[in-house]
């Protein structure tokens, strides 16, 4: 059987505290039993804290971004990723996010059902603390924004959990600009443009572990302004003819696979 690989990012910034727990959930022996390879990348958004020692010390390639911010930190790996890679998946390394579920965000696109998966809290279990209710409220009005304005068949916009085939990164991520928390809602909305297929899967998402980062009123604006500047955003001519040759290329490999099989 053909072995593929994922490669697990992990933004960072001062996660000391949950970064060696999510490395331990994330399940390398489940992945190699269904024909994956993984590499993780922890992205060091210029901490001050172990968080670099402690991720090097359970097997992490870890990448250095000076510029504070979690869209800095990924758009910094998304340049990072090896050319042999298959899919991505994106976690926080608070510890949210449980990396023991990564599989259900893998398996829809290597099945070939989508493009894009994101996992949703609003749609999952949620451990009791973990959402305040104004986070809750406002995560909803922002997926009803772009369930409603977009189009999405999507029902958390502002996951951290993600998971992509790697052709969708590489099209998309020189187009990218957003330098904080908005980075989510700036992929959605233009993966939505480019036509790519987008779904969610239900997660558990729980207390963080250290200190928030996210700064409520401000983020939100941020947010908000990406959400409309994006309903403007057209794709290059450039972006959309490569996005079509790649879904050429995806089916002629199926159909190999299919007559091998």
């Amino acid at each position: 059987m053909k072995r593929e690989k994922v490669t697990i990012l992990i933004p960072c910034y001062n996660e000391e505290q949950g970064i060696a727990k999510v490395m331990d959930n994330i399940p390398y022996h489940t992945l190699d039993k269904y024909g994956f390879e993984s590499r993780v990348i922890v992205i060091d958004n210029n901490s001050s804290d172990r968080t670099r020692e402690v991720a090097e010390s359970r097997g992490a390639h870890v990448i250095f971004e000076q510029a504070k911010g979690k869209g800095n930190a990924m758009r910094k790996a998304f340049n990072c990723i090896d050319s042999d890679t298959a899919y991505v998946v994106m976690l926080d390394g608070d510890n949210t996010y449980d990396a023991r579920e990564m599989l259900r965000l893998i398996e829809p696109i290597a099945s070939g059902f989508c493009d894009v998966v994101i996992g949703s809290r609003l749609g999952g279990k949620v451990t009791k603390n973990a959402f305040k209710a104004q986070n809750r409220l406002a995560n909803w009005i922002y997926t009803f924004l772009v369930r409603c304005f977009y189009g999405a068949n999507i029902t958390d916009v502002l996951s951290g959990y993600f998971a992509w085939r790697r052709d969708v990164i590489v099209g998309i991520r020189d187009h990218l600009k957003s330098d904080g928390f908005s980075i989510e809602m700036e992929m959605i909305s233009k993966l939505v443009k480019l036509d790519y297929s987008i779904y969610s899967v239900p997660i558990t998402y729980d207390i963080r572990e250290g200190e928030t980062k996210i700064e409520a009123i401000k983020d939100g604006l941020k947010i908000l302004s990406t959400f409309s500047r994006n309903l403007f955003w057209s794709p290059p001519k450039e972006l959309t003819d490569k996005k079509n040759v790649n879904l050429l290329e995806k089916l002629d490999e199926r159909e190999v696979t299919n007559l091998v099989n």
